[in-house]
Protein backbone atom coordinates (compact mmCIF):
# COMPACT_ATOMS: atom_id res chain seq x y z
CA UNK A 1 0.00 0.00 0.00
CA UNK A 2 1.60 3.26 -0.81
CA UNK A 3 1.94 6.45 1.58
CA UNK A 4 -0.58 8.22 -0.23
CA UNK A 5 -3.32 5.51 0.24
CA UNK A 6 -2.36 4.72 3.73
CA UNK A 7 -4.17 6.52 6.61
CA UNK A 8 -1.56 7.53 9.10
CA UNK A 9 -2.44 7.76 13.00
CA UNK A 10 -1.18 11.14 14.49
CA UNK A 11 -1.83 10.74 18.24
CA UNK A 12 -1.87 14.30 20.29
CA UNK A 13 -0.80 13.68 24.10
CA UNK A 14 -2.74 16.34 25.98
CA UNK A 15 -1.07 16.91 29.56
CA UNK A 16 -2.08 18.96 32.09
CA UNK A 17 -2.03 22.72 31.57
CA UNK A 18 -1.50 22.15 28.13
CA UNK A 19 -2.12 25.48 25.67
CA UNK A 20 -5.21 25.49 23.56
CA UNK A 21 -3.60 26.76 20.49
CA UNK A 22 -0.47 24.50 20.39
CA UNK A 23 -2.79 21.14 21.83
CA UNK A 24 -4.90 22.19 17.81
CA UNK A 25 -2.35 22.24 15.56
CA UNK A 26 -2.05 18.98 14.78
CA UNK A 27 -5.74 18.29 14.29
CA UNK A 28 -5.94 21.79 12.18
CA UNK A 29 -2.79 21.10 9.63
CA UNK A 30 -3.12 17.22 9.60
CA UNK A 31 -7.12 17.43 9.67
CA UNK A 32 -6.80 19.59 6.18
CA UNK A 33 -4.64 16.59 4.18
CA UNK A 34 -7.45 15.30 2.32
CA UNK A 35 -7.59 11.93 4.01
CA UNK A 36 -4.17 11.16 4.66
CA UNK A 37 -3.85 11.09 8.46
CA UNK A 38 -6.20 10.46 10.99
CA UNK A 39 -5.47 12.60 14.29
CA UNK A 40 -6.83 11.21 18.37
CA UNK A 41 -6.50 13.08 21.31
CA UNK A 42 -6.06 11.71 24.52
CA UNK A 43 -4.23 12.20 28.02
CA UNK A 44 -2.96 10.14 30.74
CA UNK A 45 -5.70 8.65 32.11
CA UNK A 46 -8.31 9.73 29.85
CA UNK A 47 -9.92 12.46 32.20
CA UNK A 48 -10.36 15.80 31.06
CA UNK A 49 -7.54 18.17 31.90
CA UNK A 50 -7.29 21.57 32.99
CA UNK A 51 -5.65 24.10 29.82
CA UNK A 52 -3.44 27.18 30.88
CA UNK A 53 -6.86 29.30 29.74
CA UNK A 54 -9.71 29.77 32.05
CA UNK A 55 -11.20 26.11 30.66
CA UNK A 56 -10.74 22.21 30.37
CA UNK A 57 -10.75 20.21 27.41
CA UNK A 58 -12.35 16.54 27.72
CA UNK A 59 -10.98 13.81 25.14
CA UNK A 60 -12.52 10.66 23.65
CA UNK A 61 -8.83 8.51 24.31
CA UNK A 62 -6.97 7.14 26.96
CA UNK A 63 -3.44 6.52 26.98
CA UNK A 64 -3.82 3.35 25.11
CA UNK A 65 -4.07 4.66 21.75
CA UNK A 66 -0.23 5.89 22.26
CA UNK A 67 0.57 2.49 21.41
CA UNK A 68 -1.33 2.59 18.22
CA UNK A 69 0.12 5.67 17.01
CA UNK A 70 2.72 6.53 13.73
CA UNK A 71 3.53 9.96 15.08
CA UNK A 72 2.95 11.16 18.50
CA UNK A 73 2.57 15.25 19.10
CA UNK A 74 3.44 16.46 22.68
CA UNK A 75 2.13 20.31 22.57
CA UNK A 76 3.07 22.57 24.32
CA UNK A 77 2.18 23.09 28.13
CA UNK A 78 2.55 26.06 30.61
CA UNK A 79 5.96 26.54 31.67
CA UNK A 80 4.96 26.24 35.82
CA UNK A 81 4.27 22.73 34.88
CA UNK A 82 8.07 21.74 33.54
CA UNK A 83 10.05 19.81 36.03
CA UNK A 84 13.15 17.93 35.19
CA UNK A 85 11.04 14.65 36.52
CA UNK A 86 8.37 13.39 34.94
CA UNK A 87 5.18 11.83 37.11
CA UNK A 88 4.76 8.00 37.07
CA UNK A 89 1.13 8.52 34.78
CA UNK A 90 3.38 10.73 32.40
CA UNK A 91 5.94 7.93 32.42
CA UNK A 92 3.96 4.91 31.91
CA UNK A 93 2.30 6.88 28.89
CA UNK A 94 4.96 6.99 27.00
CA UNK A 95 6.45 3.63 27.96
CA UNK A 96 2.98 3.08 25.38
CA UNK A 97 4.43 4.22 22.27
CA UNK A 98 6.10 2.22 20.05
CA UNK A 99 9.67 2.10 19.25
CA UNK A 100 10.04 3.68 16.02
CA UNK A 101 7.25 5.69 16.29
CA UNK A 102 7.66 9.50 15.21
CA UNK A 103 7.47 11.74 18.18
CA UNK A 104 7.33 15.61 17.39
CA UNK A 105 7.03 18.07 20.32
CA UNK A 106 6.19 21.75 20.22
CA UNK A 107 7.60 24.51 23.09
CA UNK A 108 7.65 23.17 25.76
CA UNK A 109 6.89 19.49 25.10
CA UNK A 110 10.49 19.20 24.29
CA UNK A 111 10.76 19.25 28.08
CA UNK A 112 8.91 16.19 28.57
CA UNK A 113 10.97 14.00 25.85
CA UNK A 114 13.88 15.78 27.66
CA UNK A 115 13.05 14.43 30.98
CA UNK A 116 12.21 10.78 29.28
CA UNK A 117 15.63 10.60 28.33
CA UNK A 118 14.72 10.43 24.50
CA UNK A 119 16.54 13.22 23.82
CA UNK A 120 19.81 12.24 25.12
CA UNK A 121 22.51 12.91 22.91
CA UNK A 122 19.99 14.66 20.13
CA UNK A 123 19.81 17.99 19.34
CA UNK A 124 16.33 19.68 19.72
CA UNK A 125 14.84 23.02 20.48
CA UNK A 126 12.39 24.87 22.46
CA UNK A 127 11.06 28.49 23.40
CA UNK A 128 14.16 30.73 23.34
CA UNK A 129 12.71 32.19 26.20
CA UNK A 130 13.41 29.04 28.09
CA UNK A 131 16.43 28.14 26.99
CA UNK A 132 18.73 28.53 29.94
CA UNK A 133 16.34 26.53 31.85
CA UNK A 134 16.30 23.62 29.37
CA UNK A 135 20.13 23.71 29.30
CA UNK A 136 20.02 23.87 33.41
CA UNK A 137 17.91 20.87 33.65
CA UNK A 138 18.87 18.84 30.58
CA UNK A 139 22.56 19.10 29.91
CA UNK A 140 23.15 15.92 27.62
CA UNK A 141 20.23 17.52 25.14
CA UNK A 142 22.53 19.70 22.14
CA UNK A 143 19.73 22.47 22.68
CA UNK A 144 19.45 25.20 19.44
CA UNK A 145 17.50 27.96 20.88
CA UNK A 146 17.58 29.78 17.58
CA UNK A 147 16.29 27.58 15.01
CA UNK A 148 11.95 26.75 14.43
CA UNK A 149 12.25 23.43 14.38
CA UNK A 150 14.65 20.25 14.78
CA UNK A 151 14.43 17.41 12.69
CA UNK A 152 16.28 14.62 13.96
CA UNK A 153 15.13 11.67 12.37
CA UNK A 154 11.75 9.97 14.29
CA UNK A 155 12.27 12.95 17.10
CA UNK A 156 11.16 16.38 15.94
CA UNK A 157 11.10 19.53 18.38
CA UNK A 158 9.84 22.77 17.46
CA UNK A 159 10.09 25.81 19.33
CA UNK A 160 7.00 28.36 20.48
CA UNK A 161 3.23 28.65 19.18
CA UNK A 162 3.46 29.14 15.19
CA UNK A 163 6.52 26.65 14.81
CA UNK A 164 3.96 23.79 15.89
CA UNK A 165 2.33 25.01 12.31
CA UNK A 166 6.02 25.12 10.60
CA UNK A 167 7.02 21.44 11.99
CA UNK A 168 3.67 20.03 10.98
CA UNK A 169 4.18 21.17 7.30
CA UNK A 170 7.21 20.24 7.19
CA UNK A 171 6.43 16.07 8.03
CA UNK A 172 3.17 16.56 5.33
CA UNK A 173 5.76 17.73 3.00
CA UNK A 174 8.03 15.25 3.62
CA UNK A 175 5.29 12.12 3.89
CA UNK A 176 3.39 13.41 0.64
CA UNK A 177 4.84 16.38 -1.09
CA UNK A 178 5.11 20.17 -1.27
CA UNK A 179 2.05 20.40 -3.43
CA UNK A 180 -0.67 18.44 -0.96
CA UNK A 181 1.65 20.64 1.88
CA UNK A 182 1.20 23.98 -0.17
CA UNK A 183 -2.46 22.82 -0.37
CA UNK A 184 -3.25 23.10 3.09
CA UNK A 185 -1.29 25.73 4.27
CA UNK A 186 -4.00 27.67 1.89
CA UNK A 187 -6.35 26.16 3.08
CA UNK A 188 -4.95 27.38 6.87
CA UNK A 189 -4.15 30.37 5.58
CA UNK A 190 -0.80 29.83 6.50
CA UNK A 191 2.53 29.92 5.35
CA UNK A 192 3.64 27.38 3.37
CA UNK A 193 7.22 27.04 4.07
CA UNK A 194 9.65 28.59 6.75
CA UNK A 195 12.78 27.11 6.92
CA UNK A 196 13.44 25.12 9.65
CA UNK A 197 16.81 26.98 10.07
CA UNK A 198 14.99 30.54 10.37
CA UNK A 199 15.94 32.65 13.38
CA UNK A 200 13.17 32.47 16.47
CA UNK A 201 13.24 35.67 16.98
CA UNK A 202 12.66 38.52 14.36
CA UNK A 203 13.72 42.47 16.25
CA UNK A 204 10.91 43.25 14.28
CA UNK A 205 8.63 41.27 12.37
CA UNK A 206 5.76 44.29 11.51
CA UNK A 207 7.24 47.22 9.46
CA UNK A 208 6.56 50.71 10.74
CA UNK A 209 4.43 50.95 7.57
CA UNK A 210 3.26 49.40 4.37
CA UNK A 211 5.86 52.13 2.59
CA UNK A 212 9.33 50.45 4.12
CA UNK A 213 7.93 46.72 4.10
CA UNK A 214 10.00 44.52 1.61
CA UNK A 215 6.54 42.48 0.93
CA UNK A 216 5.67 43.72 -2.59
CA UNK A 217 9.53 42.72 -3.77
CA UNK A 218 9.27 39.14 -2.42
CA UNK A 219 6.38 38.53 -3.97
CA UNK A 220 7.96 40.38 -7.20
CA UNK A 221 10.73 37.91 -7.11
CA UNK A 222 9.05 34.84 -6.06
CA UNK A 223 7.09 35.70 -9.77
CA UNK A 224 11.31 36.22 -11.36
CA UNK A 225 12.83 33.13 -9.93
CA UNK A 226 13.96 32.26 -13.21
CA UNK A 227 15.87 35.52 -13.38
CA UNK A 228 19.44 35.96 -12.08
CA UNK A 229 18.19 38.41 -9.16
CA UNK A 230 20.88 39.96 -7.36
CA UNK A 231 20.88 42.74 -4.32
CA UNK A 232 20.57 45.59 -6.30
CA UNK A 233 17.95 44.35 -8.57
CA UNK A 234 15.49 43.76 -4.74
CA UNK A 235 16.76 47.06 -3.64
CA UNK A 236 15.95 48.71 -6.95
CA UNK A 237 12.80 47.69 -6.90
CA UNK A 238 12.52 48.32 -3.38
CA UNK A 239 13.62 51.93 -3.85
CA UNK A 240 15.67 51.47 -0.93
CA UNK A 241 19.31 51.61 -0.53
CA UNK A 242 21.42 48.43 -0.39
CA UNK A 243 22.08 48.42 3.41
CA UNK A 244 18.51 49.48 4.17
CA UNK A 245 17.19 47.10 2.24
CA UNK A 246 19.38 44.02 3.60
CA UNK A 247 18.58 45.34 6.94
CA UNK A 248 14.85 45.48 6.63
CA UNK A 249 14.72 41.92 4.73
CA UNK A 250 16.43 40.71 7.65
CA UNK A 251 14.31 42.47 9.80
CA UNK A 252 11.10 40.70 8.92
CA UNK A 253 11.95 37.77 7.66
CA UNK A 254 15.11 36.69 9.55
CA UNK A 255 17.02 35.40 7.01
CA UNK A 256 19.63 37.50 4.25
CA UNK A 257 17.88 38.28 0.42
CA UNK A 258 20.51 35.68 -0.47
CA UNK A 259 19.51 32.89 2.06
CA UNK A 260 15.89 33.31 0.95
CA UNK A 261 16.03 33.26 -2.54
CA UNK A 262 17.88 30.10 -2.32
CA UNK A 263 15.51 29.05 0.54
CA UNK A 264 12.31 29.85 -2.21
CA UNK A 265 14.45 27.95 -4.99
CA UNK A 266 14.70 25.12 -3.42
CA UNK A 267 10.86 25.21 -2.09
CA UNK A 268 10.21 25.59 -6.45
CA UNK A 269 12.88 22.90 -7.40
CA UNK A 270 11.05 20.30 -5.32
CA UNK A 271 7.66 21.40 -6.19
CA UNK A 272 8.74 20.71 -10.02
CA UNK A 273 10.16 17.62 -9.24
CA UNK A 274 7.58 16.20 -7.42
CA UNK A 275 4.78 17.45 -10.60
CA UNK A 276 6.59 17.66 -13.99
CA UNK A 277 8.65 15.49 -16.24
CA UNK A 278 11.23 18.58 -16.74
CA UNK A 279 14.85 17.21 -16.39
CA UNK A 280 17.10 17.99 -13.42
CA UNK A 281 19.09 21.09 -15.88
CA UNK A 282 15.57 22.30 -17.32
CA UNK A 283 14.56 22.82 -13.45
CA UNK A 284 17.26 24.67 -12.98
CA UNK A 285 16.68 27.13 -15.49
CA UNK A 286 13.31 27.43 -14.02
CA UNK A 287 14.33 27.99 -10.58
CA UNK A 288 17.04 30.46 -11.20
CA UNK A 289 20.25 28.13 -10.42
CA UNK A 290 22.74 28.31 -13.25
CA UNK A 291 23.26 24.89 -13.93
CA UNK A 292 21.91 21.48 -12.63
CA UNK A 293 24.86 21.03 -10.44
CA UNK A 294 24.28 23.87 -8.30
CA UNK A 295 20.35 22.56 -7.62
CA UNK A 296 21.83 19.41 -6.80
CA UNK A 297 23.97 21.23 -4.57
CA UNK A 298 21.48 23.42 -3.04
CA UNK A 299 18.25 20.04 -2.79
CA UNK A 300 21.27 18.30 -0.94
CA UNK A 301 22.46 20.92 1.32
CA UNK A 302 18.67 21.43 2.13
CA UNK A 303 17.28 17.93 2.61
CA UNK A 304 20.27 15.68 2.05
CA UNK A 305 18.80 13.80 -0.97
CA UNK A 306 19.53 14.21 -4.95
CA UNK A 307 17.32 15.49 -7.66
CA UNK A 308 16.57 12.01 -8.90
CA UNK A 309 15.98 10.66 -5.33
CA UNK A 310 13.43 13.38 -4.57
CA UNK A 311 11.51 12.39 -7.60
CA UNK A 312 11.74 8.84 -7.57
CA UNK A 313 10.48 9.28 -3.57
CA UNK A 314 7.03 11.05 -4.90
CA UNK A 315 6.51 9.32 -8.24
CA UNK A 316 6.21 5.96 -6.06
CA UNK A 317 3.91 7.84 -3.56
CA UNK A 318 1.44 9.21 -6.54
Amino acid sequence: MSRVERVERVVVLALDGVYPFELGIPSRIFGAADGRYEVLTCTVDGRPVRCNADFSVTVEHGPEVLGTADTVVIPAMDPAAVTAELPAEVTAALALIRPGTRIVSICTGAFVLAAAGLLDGRRATTHWQLADDFRRLFPRVSLDADVLFVDDGTILTSAGAASGVDVCLHILRNDHGSELANKVARRCVVPPWRDGGQAQYIEQPVPDTAATSTAATRGWALARLGDPLTLADLAGHSRMSLRTFARRFNDEVGMSPGRWLIQQRVVRARHLLESSDLSVDQIAGEVGFATGTSLRQHLHAAIGVSPGAYRRTFQAAR
